[in-house]
C-alpha cells in the first residue's frame, strides 16, 4: 500500500516536462542545459589562467626543494628555521618538529618556547602568506662526530622535554 501511494506521487511529480529514467518511476534526470559555455572557456583560456593562479612560482619550487627527501640540501627536523610571513606576526622562528610531504600541499611544524609558553605553527610551503624561509642552524651533518643528529622523523617528545628543545635551539648538545 505504501508502494502504491509512492507510485502516485512520482506519477503526479512526473508530469512536468522532464523526461523520467527508463529503468525506474522514481528518478528523475533533468533538463540538458540551453546556455554554451563561453567562447574563451571552449577554447582552453579559462583552464590557462586557472593553472597559472594555482600552480607555484619558481620560489616556492625553491623551497619545496628544501623539504623533499632526497635533496642534497634538504631540512632535517631538528633544525632552527625562521620563517617571514606577509601577516602578524611577520616572522616565527623555532625548532623544526615534523615535515608532512604531500606535493604541493607540504606543510611543517615549527616550536618556540615564548613567554615560558610552548608555542606550535605550522606553515604551508607554498602558502602565499609564506615570503621566506630562512636556516639558522642544520641538524643532521654529513660526519659521525656530528651531535646534533636527531633519530626520528616526527620530534613531538620535545613537546615534554622544554630543555633539550632550547639546547637544540641554542646550539649545544642535547
Amino acid at each position: 500500500m505504501l508502494l502504491n501511494s509512492i507510485r502516485r506521487c512520482a506519477k503526479r511529480s512526473m508530469s512536468t516536462t522532464v523526461q523520467p529514467y527508463p529503468f525506474s518511476n522514481v528518478a528523475i534526470i533533468p533538463p540538458p542545459h540551453t546556455t554554451p559555455p563561453p567562447e574563451p572557456l571552449r577554447l582552453g583560456k579559462g583552464l590557462m589562467s586557472y593553472l597559472t593562479q594555482t600552480l607555484p612560482s619558481p620560489e616556492k619550487l625553491k623551497l619545496l626543494a628544501l623539504f623533499s627527501k632526497r635533496h642534497p640540501s634538504r631540512i632535517l627536523p631538528g633544525s632552527v628555521l625562521t620563517v617571514t610571513l606577509n601577516h602578524a606576526p611577520n616572522t616565527f622562528s623555532g625548532v623544526l618538529m615534523s615535515i608532512r610531504r604531500r606535493g604541493l600541499d607540504t606543510s611543517f611544524l615549527l616550536r618556540n618556547i615564548i613567554n615560558r609558553t610552548g608555542v606550535e605553527m605550522q606553515f604551508s610551503v607554498c602558502s602565499p602568506h609564506v615570503t621566506g624561509i630562512q636556516v639558522l642552524q642544520r641538524a643532521g651533518g654529513k660526519g659521525p662526530k656530528d651531535a646534533r643528529r636527531m633519530r626520528r622523523a616526527k620530534l613531538f617528545y620535545l613537546r615534554d622535554a622544554p630543555d633539550k628543545m632550547t639546547a637544540i635551539s641554542a646550539g649545544m648538545r642535547g
